[in-house]
Order: C-alpha cells, then structure tokens, then sequence
C-alpha cells in the first residue's frame, strides 16, 4: 500500500557512539523482534548541527520505536505512535542528565499527514449519484406519458399503438410496449433466484477490485496473518459458500429433470477437470517467474481449490441424496432438524475431514518447529521460528508439491518478513473449504426443503448463523491471537470457516430477502456478473495488465489515481457483463 512517511532522528546528547533506532509492531503481536531502522550519528557535542538520521516508516500499523544507546545496549527511550501517511514527523533526542545518562525523546510533527481518504469518499459520492439517476430514470419510466414519450423517441414506427393503446397505456400483452423490468424478472425468477447470483456477483466484483489494487489502501489488501476481518479476507469465502449453494438446487434440478446420477456425476468431474486446468495454465501467479515451466508452475491456486472442492461436495451430495428429502416426505424423529437428519451419512463424511484437518494441524511433527505452530515464521514469536511458516500446511505443501510449485511471495512476508514460500490455496487448507462449501450446500437444501417459505428460509438462516458464531466464539475466545484456534484465511482455521460462515448466512439472508421476497432490488448490477462469473473471473486475471484496465499513471504514488484506474477496471467489468447477458452469452463449465 502508500501508507508511509518520513521521519528524522535527531540527536543532540553528546555520545561518542552511534544511537540505534529500531521499531516494533505495536501491540506486538505475535511477538515481533525489533527492526534496525537506522544508526544516528553523535552530534559530538555540537547543539547546532544534531546527529540526524532520516527513515521512512510504515503506517498501516501503529508502530513502537525504541532508541537504545547501541545495537545491543541499554534502552534509552521508546515512544508507541500510528503516524499518518505521507506525514513528516522528528524524533527530537535530549540528555536530561549526563551523570545519569538519562535522554528525553519527543515527536514532533513537521508536516501533518494528508487526508489519504478524501479519494474513496469522492468515488462513493459518484457512484451514489448515478445509482440516484438509474433510479430516478425507472421511476419516471413508470409513468404513463413518460414512458409513451421515450418509446416514441426510440421507435417511432410504434407511435401509433402506444398512442391508440387503451386509456393511453401499453397494453400488457403487447410485447413492444409492455415494461421490459417486469418481464424480465418473470422470466428469469422462474429459472433460479436471482439473490444467489447477485450474491456471487457482489463477491466477484469486489474480488475483481481488490485484485486490481484496492486503490491501494491497506483494508483493501489481505491480512499478513492472523485477524482482522479485512474486506479481502472475507471475498473468497463467500464464493465457496454460494457454490456450495448453487450445487445443491443445480443437481436437485438436474436429477428432478430425469438425468441419471452416472451423466451428471460425468458433468460434475468434467467441470472439475476444467477448472483445476485453468487455474494452471491460464491463472497463474508464477507468470512473473519466467515463461510457464514445470520447474516453476504453481500447483494450488483459486480456481484449483474450487474445482477440487466442487468435486468433493458435488459428488458427495450426489452420492448421498435421498429421493423424497428435499420435498419432506422422509419421515424424521426431530422436525426441528428435518433438513438435517435425512443427510447424517455427508455430515459423518465432513466430520471426518475436520477430524483430519485437527490432526494434521497440531499433531504431525514438522522438522525445526513446535507441534501445532500456527504462526507466520520470520521475525514473528521473537524470530524462534523464522522457517516455520504455516505451520504442517506449509510444511505438508513444501514436502509434496515443492517449493518451486508453491505461491513465493506470501502476504505474511511484508510486516513477518517470512522467507518461506507459503501458499495460502495449499492442501491442508482445501479441507476446511470443502467445509464452507457444504455449509453452503445447507443453506441450499433449506432453500430446497422450506420452496416458498420465506419466514422458514430466512429463520434457518438466521439460526445457522448464530450457531456459526458461537462456534467462531469458543474458538476464538473473542480475541484475535489468544484463542484455541485464530481466524487465518491463510491457512483457512476451522474458526475462520465458521465466521466467514456466519456472515454468510446473513448476508444471503439480506439479499434474498430484498430480491426474492420483497422484490425491492433486482440484484443489478452484481446480478449481471454474477451469472458470468467464470467469464469475469478468468477475464480480468487474463488481460489485468492491458488497456483500458491498466494505464501508465503520472503519479504512482497517488491514491486517486490508483483508485480511478481500479474502479474503471472493475465497472468495464460489469458492463462486459451486462451486455453478454442482454444477449443472452454465458460461460458456462
């Protein structure tokens, strides 16, 4: 990300030696070393020209600076601080007492910080103003002679029937004249809920903004490791989930339409198969590494992980459904667990994985490392561990697949300093995305078991996401780094499975509530990228570094000017969309 700023150490205690500066996370954990930022010269006694040294600090995090007398001696002072981007601040040092040796360190701010949001907030009030004309435009176009006025203008061959048209309004069956909205959303209601592609549409194009750089602000950018539930944090797992749901009602579909299990488990493994080999060959991060080679193809990776996923939840419902569950004629002993019960043998199975996926976590020995580490490696818990990213999922990883064929350049690297490769799409962590995804696949079946109660579906919901957030709770201990287990979208915990899980529910909740029950919101415009997912996904991957998506910028340091580019990137994106689904294209594996 931008946020730095400068910073001048200025020393005026008549030492002999040079001052060491150093800086910390604050608070710092997991415990961090501290970092050499620079020597600062004595001022050898002279008031009038200090010993200065000047550092560039990072300002996402606030940060603990500590002055010792040297590298390795006494602690002479140590100021905690979050200093604001692009700022320029001096670190003013004093002796207070030569007898004693004691210093006196002061901040002083030369130049205040800019307003690195201003940027964000000019891009919102834009976006909002045209949502209040799209919206103002289909109010008006509701009105009889508003509306007769614009078909005119756009067809004046049909002057004539609107005119002549009874009471002088469209008449319904009139498929000229009659209102497009309306008959749209017949037509398609009746095929699928749109609040399901709106909701993988909303996670896309977000996904695809966060990808193209966020604007380059630091809660637009992954999380180094363990904690905060930043926006990326969050955009892969909802795509898991609505896969999950969209399988259930695709095979409930498929099956009810008298397609044997043998073609559509042949349809759920071609489907499988294409999308793990586009992951390889088209989205491939190790592009920068030289030409695609074995001998630095990156294994894992997004689409990989939802192909293998997909494999193993679709096969796994397809396996395991039972004739007459979905409609509820299956007699069950709980009625309140009658969306449940009758699918005991897949729980069973995803039980299992978690068994597995705890094992493998805090049992399997990895050379050089504490059992059940979790940490990020580097400088992180005091540099003990320095090559013990990860933990047994990087471990596992590096032993299988190599380390050549691993993602290099890991977020934990930034503020940990990690030199291990680590990936964070790895083996070990597709064993808690098959969790989420079948979590999805639940919220599916309630759809499917509870058709046209909305009261129902939208009460499971709810339910199922206080039940995940307690869960994420006990786990969690509510805190980010002294639980059982933390919530890391690195390594995919089982704590951050089940949060990502309870946000999930309630914002599908949310939106099929606005879509599918009031019909308040169509679900434009992420319902159009939404039902071209794959398309939008592997599109912008593709042609990212092309124009009009990218452009040589005149001041890369510039946060409007990022945002401006990553926003025009993302809404071609959907305009790209938009069009394909007026005429009627998709992408479909």
């Amino acid at each position: 990300s931008l946020g730095f700023s400068f910073a001048a150490v200025q020393s005026r205690t008549p030492s002999h030696s040079p001052l060491a500066l150093t800086r910390s996370l604050h608070p710092p954990l997991p415990q961090c070393l501290y970092q050499l930022l620079a020597f600062v010269p004595p001022s050898n006694g002279s008031q009038s020209k200090p010993g200065t040294a000047v550092v560039t600090v990072d300002t996402q995090h606030p940060l603990t600076l500590q002055l010792n007398g040297s590298v390795g001696d006494r602690e002479l002072c140590k100021i905690q601080y979050h200093f604001g981007e692009f700022g320029n601040y001096s670190l003013v040092v004093k002796t207070l007492s030569t007898s004693t040796k004691t210093v006196s360190c002061d901040l002083v701010i030369n130049e205040g910080p800019i307003n690195s949001y201003f940027p964000i907030l000019f891009a919102f009030l834009v976006y909002m103003g045209i949502l209040a004309v799209l919206i103002a435009g289909h109010l008006f176009m509701k009105i009889d002679p508003v509306r007769s006025w614009v078909y005119k203008k756009l067809n004046p061959r049909e002057t004539d029937r609107l005119i002549n048209s009874e009471l002088g309004s469209p008449n319904t069956t009139d498929s000229v004249s009659s209102d497009p909205t309306p008959r749209l959303w017949s037509t398609v209601s009746r095929q699928r809920l749109r609040s399901l592609d709106t909701f993988r549409g909303l996670s896309l194009i977000i996904m695809v903004f966060v990808n193209y750089g966020g604007g380059k602000y630091w809660f637009f950018k992954h999380e180094s490791w363990n904690g905060k539930l930043c926006v990326p944090s969050s955009l892969f797992s909802r795509f898991v989930f609505i896969m999950g749901t969209s399988i259930s009602l695709s095979l409930s579909s498929m099956l009810k339409w008298g397609s044997s299990k043998r073609k559509v488990l042949g349809k759920i493994l071609w489907r499988s198969f294409l999308l793990i080999l586009l992951g390889i060959i088209v989205v491939n991060p190790n592009y920068c590494l030289g030409p695609l080679s074995w001998d630095n193809l990156r294994i894992p990776g997004v689409l990989q992980r939802l192909g293998f996923t997909y494999l193993v939840v679709a096969a796994l419902e397809l396996l395991f459904t039972r004739a007459g569950a979905e409609s509820g004629i299956l007699e069950t002993p709980c009625p309140a667990l009658q969306d449940i019960l009758p699918y005991w043998p897949q729980w069973i199975f995803i039980l299992m994985l978690e068994v597995i996926w705890l094992c493998l976590t805090f049992l399997l020995p990895v050379p050089g490392c504490p059992r059940g580490y979790l940490g990020p490696g580097g400088i992180g818990d005091f540099g003990n561990y320095p090559n013990c990213t990860g933990g047994a999922a990087g471990y596992i990883d590096r032993l299988l697949l190599g380390e050549n064929h691993i993602y290099q350049h890991p977020s934990s690297s930034v503020i940990y300093q990690t030199m291990m490769p680590y990936d964070p799409e790895g083996i070990l962590g597709t064993i808690n995305t098959i969790v989420m995804a079948f979590l999805g696949l639940q919220a599916g079946k309630i759809i499917l078991f509870y058709k046209d109660q909305h009261k129902q579906i939208m009460s499971r919901f709810v339910i199922w996401s206080i039940l995940m957030g307690i869960i994420s709770a006990i786990l969690t201990k509510c805190s980010k780094e002294e639980g059982f287990i933390p919530i890391n979208k690195n390594l995919w915990s089982i704590s951050y499975v089940t949060t990502m899980s309870c946000f999930a529910f309630i914002l599908l909740l949310l939106i099929y509530y606005l879509v599918d029950v009031k019909r308040l919101w169509s679900g434009a415009p992420f319902f159009y990228p939404g039902m071209n997912s794959i398309l939008v996904y592997i599109g912008h991957e593709v042609f990212e570094n092309y124009f009009p998506f990218k452009w040589k910028m005149q001041d890369s340091q510039s946060h409007a000017e990022h945002l401006t580019q990553n926003l025009t990137a993302t809404t071609l994106w959907v305009i790209i969309s938009y069009l394909l689904y007026k005429r009627k294209i998709f992408w479909k594996i």
